[in-house]
């Protein structure tokens, strides 16, 4: 694969990513902590997105931003390794 085709193909996960890093340094800091998980969920977009990529990225981080509500436990919540993220049953902690 060229490295033109390979730049243009991670277009989107940088988009997003980018989207996320303004939430972070637009927005986060002038709000109250409010994520129950470790990492936070802006910090856990950015991760699944560079593991993950743009799609699968997103997928993972939508999931977490709905759970992460009053009624979770929260508490350390890591972004799935490649693989993992498909079988839900690999990704419930014991502590939840």
């Amino acid at each position: 694969m060229t490295t033109l085709l390979r730049s243009v193909l991670r277009l989107p996960r940088r988009a997003l990513a980018l989207l996320v890093r303004g939430y972070q340094v637009g927005i986060s800091p002038y709000t109250p902590p409010a994520c129950r998980y470790d990492p936070v969920c802006s910090q856990y977009g950015m991760d699944a997105l560079r593991v993950h990529g743009a799609v699968k990225g997103t997928l993972l981080t939508a999931g977490r931003i709905v759970r992460c509500n009053p009624l979770s436990h929260g508490g350390p919540d890591p972004v799935p390794a490649p693989g993992m993220w498909r079988n839900p049953r690999r990704l419930r902690h014991p502590a939840h």
